[in-house]
Formats: structure tokens, C-alpha cells, sequence
């Protein structure tokens, strides 16, 4: 069975990190944008960051340009933009496809996992995947799902 831990993604500061990193954390992947009207919920992901890390979560955002050119700048103007505006303290990673042929493996796999609305294409930007402990996906939430309403969620996959 394919997990998280199959899989390597490169960090906003041009690092290779193994996602088995993350291997017994419940992980919140998010495919994010500094220019959209989702982009506050970075607010509510980096609440969601600091409440719930102690317990055993990791939020990881993998900014995307795919939607409305909403991520145009360098990886460092997205980690400047994210630390100074909203306090981001989760991992960032490089600027990635979510769809098409050159999607990310890793936004591949989220995709045949679970299906949104649109089958499995990712429809826009803030979609999350909840990822337990064992590194199967859990739950797909679209856009406008804010961070503070999956929270049971996260209480439930860190408790099992």
C-alpha cells in the first residue's frame, strides 16, 4: 500500500525532504496561493499548526500556480510573504503542479486517493488532504473549507 512516507518533495529552500519524515504524524497537505481568496485561511492553517503540533500534527503547504496565476513569485517571496503576513511557521515547499501530466507524484497518489467534486482534479487553490498516522489518507476537503472546520477531524485522527 502506498503512504506518505513513499514519497519526497523539495522544501521552499531548495532541499529534498523524504515526506517518511512526517512517518506517525497526522499530516494536513494543502496546496496553497498568496494572491487568492482563500489565502487568509493561512491564518486559520498556522492556528491549526500551533494548537495541535505537541499532539502530533504537521501541516504541510506545497504552493501552486495553477489556478488564476495566484502563486507567481520566487519560493522566496512566497516564505517571505507567508512568515511576514501570517505568522507561517508550518513546512513550505517548493512551487508545484497539482494536475496534469506534471503533477507532483505526490498530488498523483492525494488525487486517486480521494476524488472532490470535480472526480479527482484538484478544483482550486487551500484543497486539503488529512493524512493519518499511518500515512493513509483520511479526508479530502475543498477550498472553501476552512481550517477551523475540520478540527474534529484532526482530534479524531490524533487520538486513533
Amino acid at each position: 500500500m502506498t503512504t506518505l512516507s513513499d514519497f519526497q518533495a523539495t522544501s521552499i529552500s531548495g532541499t529534498e525532504v523524504d515526506l517518511g519524515d512526517y512517518a506517525g504524524q497526522v499530516v494536513l497537505v494543502v496546496n496553497t496561493a498568496s494572491a487568492c481568496g482563500f489565502t487568509p485561511q493561512y491564518d486559520g492553517l498556522e492556528a491549526l499548526n500551533r494548537k495541535y503540533s505537541s499532539q502530533g500534527l504537521v501541516v504541510l503547504g506545497f504552493p501552486c500556480d495553477q489556478f488564476g496565476h495566484q502563486e507567481r513569485g520566487s519560493e522566496a517571496e512566497i516564505e517571505e510573504f507567508c512568515r511576514l503576513n501570517f505568522g507561517v511557521t508550518f513546512p513550505l515547499f517548493a512551487k508545484i503542479d497539482v494536475n496534469g501530466e506534471g503533477s507532483h507524484p505526490l498530488y498523483q497518489w492525494l488525487r486517486s486517493e480521494r476524488s472532490g467534486s470535480d472526480g479527482d482534479a484538484i478544483e482550486w487553490n487551500f484543497t486539503k488532504f488529512l493524512i493519518g498516522r499511518d500515512g493513509a489518507v483520511i479526508k479530502r476537503y475543498p477550498s472553501a473549507t476552512a481550517p477551523d472546520q475540520i478540527t474534529d477531524d484532526i482530534e479524531a485522527a490524533l487520538a486513533a
